[in-house]
């Protein structure tokens, strides 16, 4: 008798593991046979900058949430304004250390943003102003101009009368890098020593093309034609 038992569940246990494994191999792994919860597998897609009565004010696209900061972002004090820019001039000084990396990636950075109208030099005859595009840029080392590390690294940030903000195209230490290359230009404008100089010495100022090319070489790009 009790072997008669235990062969009916020998029997129905090798029928569900026959019925399960048939059932396993006839679904499609690449899609659920059966969704308990639809919502969670389809979500509903909306389209871009699209209207729709869920949303406030039915627009899909909503600002980042007061306060909040983008990764990689570092917050910067000084406001857009008149004041902010003189509070700059006179407060924000440069942290970033004055090497051969940075003088050479901000002599790179500076032929790509700021050359095609400042001019290669820094004396306002870029090419836009020798085409007329715009006109009455100034050099560095106008009389009257009152640029240090901080008006520079501000003017970057927000632009200042027809140049743009560049707070997009650049980070921190790109905008920083700038920065030490305009101080270099208007230096060497004003015949005075610049951080070259001052930091890395004679042989250093030789080497300077080679040290742009080879800041080139290592981001993967073409050296950019003065």
């Amino acid at each position: 008798m009790m072997k008669t038992i235990n062969m009916k569940k020998a029997i129905h246990i090798s029928i569900v593991i026959i019925a399960s494994m048939a059932i396993m191999s006839c679904s499609n792994t690449n899609s659920p046979n059966y969704q308990y919860m639809p919502n969670m597998y389809e979500p509903v897609g909306y389209e871009t900058y699209g209207e729709y009565d869920i949303f406030e004010n039915e627009m899909e696209a909503k600002l980042p949430a007061e306060g909040s900061i983008p990764r990689g972002w570092m917050p910067y004090e000084y406001e857009n304004s008149t004041a902010g820019l003189e509070l700059a001039r006179t407060e924000l000084k440069m942290t970033l250390p004055v090497t051969e990396e940075n003088l050479a990636k901000g002599a790179q950075l500076y032929e790509i943003y700021c050359a095609v109208c400042h001019g290669t030099k820094g004396d306002g005859q870029g090419i836009l102003m020798q085409r007329e595009k715009f006109l009455g840029i100034p050099s560095y080392a106008d009389p009257g101009r009152n640029i240090t590390e901080g008006s520079i690294y501000h003017v970057q940030m927000y632009g200042l009368n027809a140049m743009g903000s560049y707070a997009s195209q650049t980070n921190e230490l790109e905008r920083w890098q700038i920065t030490q290359h305009v101080l270099n230009l208007m230096a060497a404008l004003k015949g005075e020593a610049g951080l070259i100089v001052e930091t890395m010495g004679e042989d250093a100022v030789n080497n300077l093309p080679q040290l742009i090319e080879s800041a080139e070489e290592t981001n993967g790009e073409e050296p950019v034609d003065n």
